[in-house]
């Protein structure tokens, strides 16, 4: 039995890239029915993360011109991870499979066929993994492996060199849509779901339009967001640490009462002032991280809506 796919595409101000990509996703669509690896009645949403331009107006008249094509729209600007969470979540019950994918066309589309071939293989979640960087240049390439390092290193498990293309089974989004949590990041949430999972590894393109909407800022935020949602590593290195300058402390505590006792105390600004600065700085680095991690359990607390949907292209 061939299975209904769904092709989840989130949107943030896209208004030059979606009338160019658009009729690339049909056409991969159209072309794995015709191979017969999805069913007829497979679709495409695009998920409008509030944008400020005219990506909803250009997604409804896709929808108009075709049936393949449909739409939700986010009350207002809820970022990257909550749009796709919420194509995902709109869809669950309707199909069998989900290929979340962006809509900047920098992803291998043709990679899709692979991937529900992997299904079809037995395997409940496919990754999309880009086999190089040779695209990006020497900033972004060592950034974003620094990235993918630094979550591995502090406990966030991630797929290394994978974003958020990737193929979802229904079983698995109906385990999925069990995860609460307000701050997502869906990189570590999918693997600790569990099921059968691969990877399909493919060339990254250039952006074809527009401009990219995760600059160093954006991916600085996504990697702590991932660190301190995932992984209370940060607080075991703050507690080590502790331990650490207690010891420096009581070996300089010793220090200085002997010295007192010889008579060989000489009044230092200098050294006061050094040690002053780095213990204030230290406790304030650790004030910071525990304070990120009291906010992120203040918003879990709350129990706030990840998403509000505003509109769609087709009634319910």
């Amino acid at each position: 039995m061939k299975p209904t796919l769904y092709i989840v595409i989130p949107c943030y101000n896209e208004q030059e890239v979606l009338p160019i990509t658009a009729p690339q996703f049909l056409e991969q669509l159209q072309r794995m029915q015709e191979k017969g690896l999805v069913s007829a009645d497979s679709k495409i949403l695009f998920v409008n993360d509030g944008s400020r331009d005219n990506t909803w107006e250009i997604i409804t008249g896709l929808a108009k011109e075709n049936g393949t094509f449909i739409g939700i729209s986010q009350s207002r600007n809820r970022g990257h991870q909550n749009a796709v969470l919420a194509g995902l979540m709109e869809v669950k019950d309707r199909c069998d499979i989900t290929i979340s994918i962006d809509c900047d066309g920098q992803d291998d589309i043709s990679a899709m066929e692979r991937m529900v071939e992997e299904y079809r293989n037995g395997h409940e979640v496919v990754y999309g993994v880009r086999s190089s960087r040779k695209t990006d240049t020497f900033f972004k390439r060592t950034t974003a492996q620094g990235f993918y390092k630094l979550l591995n290193a502090m406990g966030a498990e991630v797929v290394y060199n994978h974003a958020d293309y990737r193929l979802i089974s229904a079983k698995v989004l109906q385990e999925l849509a069990n995860f609460k949590e307000v701050n997502l990041f869906l990189r570590g949430m999918v693997p600790l779901v569990g099921f059968s999972s691969t990877a399909v590894y493919y060339e990254r393109n250039e952006r074809i339009a527009g401009k990219s909407h995760y600059p160093l800022g954006k991916m600085l935020g996504l990697a702590f967001d991932g660190i301190t949602s995932l992984s209370v590593k940060p607080l075991r290195l703050i507690a080590a640490l502790g331990f650490a300058m207690a010891l420096i402390s009581f070996v300089g505590v010793i220090w200085a009462v002997l010295s007192k006792i010889f008579g060989q105390t000489v009044a230092g600004w200098t050294s006061i002032v050094f040690v002053v600065c780095l213990f204030c700085s230290i406790q304030l680095i650790c004030l910071g991280i525990i304070g990120e991690y009291i906010g992120k359990i203040y918003m879990e607390v709350k129990g706030r809506p990840r998403y509000i949907i505003s509109e769609r292209t087709e009634d319910e």
